[in-house]
């Protein structure tokens, strides 16, 4: 048994931020970070797909504290490069411990204390941590089990299926005929480098979703890395430029959806091939921002799309055969290999069993607490980033506001602390994860019944946007009556 300060779950962007926030504020803490993988990096170590890349840009999907020095959007091997000199410079690597796949975590009040069993999926011992504070920084991906739809004829079909989450290392794509289905960020990102592989790639989608082409090198940072002035000033300009864009298409999407929804579709029109159905294959029918926006930078997904080397057909799969897809239309897609860029399933806090004090914990009846706490559950916090702006940037702030939790506990000599209702509360609705309206991936709603709940005032929300949460997180009120220290 090894007891810590604190234990970090995940060696992910999550867990390597707040644990550099823990070192720098808490020098003298002791802790660990555990992840069950074989390396660092969480979804940039497990997604091996060709092309894959950042979905939002890097000098705001960067630490705060950490200059990003390439392009905007980044090939995932590119992050992860980031991500070992934070570790270098921190001198994390002695903390990680891989190969750690948490399986219970149990909270002890007369102990003040969690025990947290853990398995080694490498040997299959079985060890166990004690910890005075829990930080769950694992991510919301089922890494070991992605969403896979079952359609009819999948297994007539002669050819590959395969999950860009379990990419096969030796799949050879040469002169083959490749379907992907699905039309998110996933498939905007491998279509394009696979496309000068393959004979054909088919982008099979059910239904359009909304693109973004931004230019590879950006015009002000090339700008700003051409005078002599700090790298960090450069940094903070550049994150603050990309705050400010996406904040105001944020906005937009609130405040007037059909002007963006125009602004997105028109945007990538001079993009596409003469003659080609933008209505059909490129508008979609719901709300700019309800889904993600897929980020194609330099149009590189078009330019598939212009060279004749990429198609779209939109459509619903009737079945597959044995060569290939037939959809509703009553068309058969010849295929080799299918792709199912179907997106994932999430995972609540890496689906660990959680007790207190014996007593399991049923998420689902209990609310968040600023999307950082969970009611009733002491000495654990996690961190869930932004929708629409880089998961990072929650980091910082939610990393800010834990350490100022861990120093008002000190003050206040507890050991313990808890989200706790207060009386006015007792009667507040119980809502679900996420709004529809807001946002409704199908990742989000597939798992709403396994989630925690949110309420309908502060500080029982989440899921709000960066410019709300930077005026209300390092303001938050530690001693408002809905925490509870013992």
């Amino acid at each position: 048994m090894t007891h810590v300060d604190v234990l970090i779950v995940g060696a992910g962007v999550s867990g390597i931020g707040f644990a550099h926030h823990l070192r720098e504020r808490f020098p003298g803490q002791s802790f660990v970070i555990l992840d069950a993988q074989d390396n660092r990096g969480g979804t940039w170590w497990t997604h091996r797909y060709p092309g894959v890349r950042s979905d939002s840009d890097l000098f705001t999907y960067g630490y705060r504290f950490k200059p990003w020095r390439g392009p905007a959007i980044a090939a995932g091997g590119e992050i992860l490069s980031y991500l070992d000199e934070v570790i270098a410079e921190d001198d994390l690597a002695g903390h990680i411990r891989y190969h750690h796949q948490v399986t219970a975590a149990s909270w002890s009040t007369a102990d003040r204390r969690w025990t947290v069993e853990v398995t080694r999926v490498d040997t299959g011992e079985r060890l166990r941590y004690t910890a005075s504070f829990l930080m769950m920084c694992q991510g919301y991906y089922n890494h070991a089990n992605p969403y896979k739809p079952k359609w009819e004829g999948m297994d007539r079909f002669q050819g590959v299926i395969v999950h860009p989450q379990q990419w096969p290392e030796d799949l050879d794509l040469t002169g083959k005929h490749v379907i992907v289905i699905g039309s998110g960020a996933t498939a905007a990102t491998l279509i394009p480098a696979i496309a000068g592989k393959a004979e054909h790639v088919t982008m099979l989608q059910r239904s359009p979703s909304y693109y973004f082409a931004p230019p590879v090198t950006d015009e002000l940072a090339e700008q700003l890395r051409a005078l002599d002035i700090p790298e960090e000033w450069t940094h903070e300009i550049l994150r603050r430029k990309f705050m400010a864009q996406t904040t105001m298409l944020a906005r937009m999407s609130a405040e007037s959806p059909d002007e963006l929804h125009a602004f997105l579709v028109e945007s990538v029109r001079p993009l596409l091939p003469e003659g080609f159905d933008v209505e059909k294959h490129l508008t979609p029918h719901y709300r700019p921002w309800q889904q993600r926006i897929a980020i194609v930078p330099d149009g590189d997904l078009f330019a598939a799309l212009r060279e004749g080397s990429a198609s779209i057909v939109t459509d619903t799969i009737e079945t597959f055969t044995e060569h290939g897809i037939r959809v509703s239309s009553g068309a058969e897609i010849p295929a080799d290999i299918v792709v199912s860029a179907t997106g994932f399933n999430m995972s609540l806090f890496g689906d660990v069993a959680f007790a207190v004090d014996g007593e399991p914990v049923d998420f689902t009846g209990r609310v968040t607490w600023r999307g950082i706490m969970i009611s009733g559950v002491p000495n654990m916090a996690y961190i869930f980033g932004y929708f629409r702006h880089s998961w990072t940037l929650r980091v910082d702030l939610v990393s800010d506001l834990l350490i100022r939790l861990m120093a008002n506990m000190a003050d206040k000599g507890a050991t313990m602390v808890a989200p706790a209702l207060r009386p006015e509360d007792k009667d507040m609705p119980l809502l679900p994860f996420a709004d529809p309206e807001n946002f409704n991936s199908g990742y989000v709603m597939r798992s709403q019944h396994l989630l925690f709940r949110r309420g309908d005032r502060e500080p029982w929300t989440h899921l709000l946007e960066l410019e709300q949460e930077q005026e209300i997180l390092p303001k938050a009120d530690l001693d408002d009556g809905t925490l509870v220290y013992r």
